[in-house]
């Protein structure tokens, strides 16, 4: 039996004893020993993903949930390859996370291995590269080295960002020597507590409504109850970004107070609630231009200031805060009593209103109407993981958060397919029901993950909306390029009987008419696994995303099937 003082050992020990209790990766030669270091334990799991894409994306999803830092593994070569784009994600969304990248024995560093990394003698860089797609990369080469390594990844991570371990393989199955017990070595570097006093005398001078956009660090410090307290004593409005739907503006977090969603995608009231505010706050949110656009004419007119981690792209007055449970309830604290401001009022009622795509009569189910059914059955406490594309707008724009929910949606780099990974890592750690709302598009990327649901018997439901298309890629090519061409409509898809027929035990069913769907949503919730709705949908249907609406090109309002097939 191989000794359990190894490198990895400590790792998986260190991992379990900080509450990590999921490592999800893709098995192989330069990881394995880090599975099985995992298999001696019963205080952490390690689940196997069908891609290291997804697996990132799972560690993703877990973190999002709010259950810790989430851990990725991946063997060296195309393996930690895979990983890029999640790391992409997680670092452009500030998601914290881990990365434990296998690398090849450093005897044979630059010497022709096989998946060298080590970026010796013309190999592949493993360091520069994942240095790019974190907030903290370091090379392990020595055992005692893990020693430090680790805690400093971890709290590396917890400011926001992937953290990368590069791990050579006779590394890892080195011995340490003293077991250490799953004991932490090293504190993470404490959060900073801001001083609320600048801000608070802001607010306290505010003569009028103020206006509050929550953004993804709310999530991230799980900081929602304090930011409700916050907009109750301010009176507030409060409107979230797109990719922090359930931050605020929910059943139980000020739901009678909400504008919805800022952006591209979001609800137009936002921009009307802006321009009337004496004020504007913005709460843990860089403000990119999705989140934004829109509003760039309302903002620069209302006097603005920020509180997070990280100061907004816009110009505005900043108060910097690594730790927004904590620095909230301060100046909440400030702002009551006899700090409470004497200014402020309610504002004027302003109705959320929605994005009006044109109307669209071709075949299959409208976007709009399946949001409906959804927003009708789906019960509190679902986490809904939603995919990019024009069914990712929709949802974003049309489907609101369920209470003591989440509704996680990446939106740092938009990559198709992130929601299966993402939606076992939530499942993972939140134990309850998920709803994955992708579309074919993204399900032929990395839709096979759902085999890995059914591996783990997960309680997700899958609704696929089948429109036969990379379908925001045909939206442009009709809006921006005259509809002359499509390179992006595919062929003919079965996607929920195919997967009945190629996974057995899945529940799995097509939708051709929304009059189908409540039933079969009401069928798939109540199954204690996972289950598929593909739902039959149109590609010509314009989403609600703004840059689609009010151009000068008419967009289609019937299915086209006469397009001339682009050449590969």
């Amino acid at each position: 039996m191989a000794s359990r003082h190894r490198v990895v050992d400590h790792i998986v020990g260190h991992l379990a004893a900080s509450g990590v209790s999921h490592i999800f990766g893709v098995d192989g030669a330069n990881i394995e020993d880090l599975y099985d270091a995992t298999h001696f334990r019963d205080d952490i799991t390690a689940v196997l993903a069908k891609h290291e894409f997804s697996a990132a994306a799972m560690a993703d999803g877990y973190s999002r949930s709010g259950a810790g830092i989430g851990v990725v593994a991946a063997t060296s070569g195309g393996g930690c390859l895979n990983t890029v784009p999640g790391l992409g994600e997680s670092l452009a969304s500030r998601v914290p996370v881990l990365a434990l990248i296998g690398q090849a024995p450093t005897a044979l560093d630059g010497r022709g291995a096989f998946q060298d990394t080590s970026g010796r003698n013309g190999a592949l860089d493993a360091h520069a590269l994942f240095s790019a797609v974190s907030v903290y990369c370091r090379r392990v080469v020595s055992a005692r080295d893990i020693l430090t390594a680790l805690p400093e990844a971890l709290a590396a991570a917890r400011t926001g960002g992937p953290a990368v371990l590069l791990l050579p393989k006779d590394i890892q199955q080195a011995d340490l020597g003293e077991p250490t017990n799953g004991k932490v070595n090293g504190i993470p570097v404490g959060a900073q507590l801001s001083d609320p006093g600048p801000l608070a005398a802001a607010l306290r001078e505010a003569a009028g409504p103020i206006t509050i956009i929550a953004g993804e660090q709310v999530a991230r410090d799980d900081a929602r109850a304090e930011l409700e307290r916050l907009r109750a004593t301010l009176r507030a409005r409060i409107a979230t970004v797109p990719d922090a739907k359930d931050v605020a503006g929910t059943p139980g977090l000020g739901s009678s107070s909400a504008l919805g969603v800022s952006g591209v995608m979001g609800h137009p009231g936002v921009a009307t609630a802006v321009a009337r505010s004496a004020l504007c706050l913005l709460v843990g949110t860089r403000m990119t231009v999705t989140a934004r656009a829109g509003l760039d004419d309302a903002l620069s007119t209302v006097p603005t200031y920020s509180i997070g981690s990280a100061a907004p792209y816009l110009p505005c007055t900043h108060v910097h805060a690594d730790d927004l449970r904590g620095s909230l309830a301060l100046l909440t604290q400030a702002l009551s009593g006899h700090g409470r401001p004497a200014h402020v009022r309610v504002p004027d009622t302003v109705l959320r209103s929605e994005l009006r795509p044109p109307p669209h009569n071709g075949p299959g189910v409208r976007y709009r109407d399946a949001m409906a059914v959804l927003d009708d059955v789906l019960p509190a406490g679902t986490d809904i993981v939603v995919d990019a594309g024009n069914i990712g707008a929709s949802a974003i724009h049309y489907l609101g958060a369920r209470r003591d929910g989440r509704f996680v949606v990446a939106l740092g780099m938009g990559g198709m397919g992130y929601s299966f990974g993402a939606g076992i890592g939530m499942t993972f750690a939140r134990g309850g029901r998920t709803v994955v709302i992708a579309g074919d598009g993204s399900f032929f990327m990395h839709g096979m993950e759902i085999h890995t649901a059914l591996q783990y018997r997960l309680p997700i439901t899958f609704l696929l909306f089948d429109n036969h298309a990379h379908a925001m890629c045909v939206t442009r090519e009709q809006t921006f390029y005259g509809d002359r061409y499509s390179y992006n409509r595919f062929g003919p898809s079965h996607l929920g009987p195919g997967l009945a027929a190629m996974f057995p035990g899945l529940p799995s069913l097509g939708v051709d008419d929304i009059g189908q769907l409540p039933a079969a949503l009401q069928l798939a919730l109540d199954d204690d696994g996972p289950s598929v709705i593909s739902i039959e949908c149109s590609a010509d249907e314009i989403p609600p995303f703004a840059a689609f609406l009010n151009r000068s090109a008419t967009p289609h309002t019937e299915e086209n099937r006469t397009h001339v097939a682009a050449r590969a």
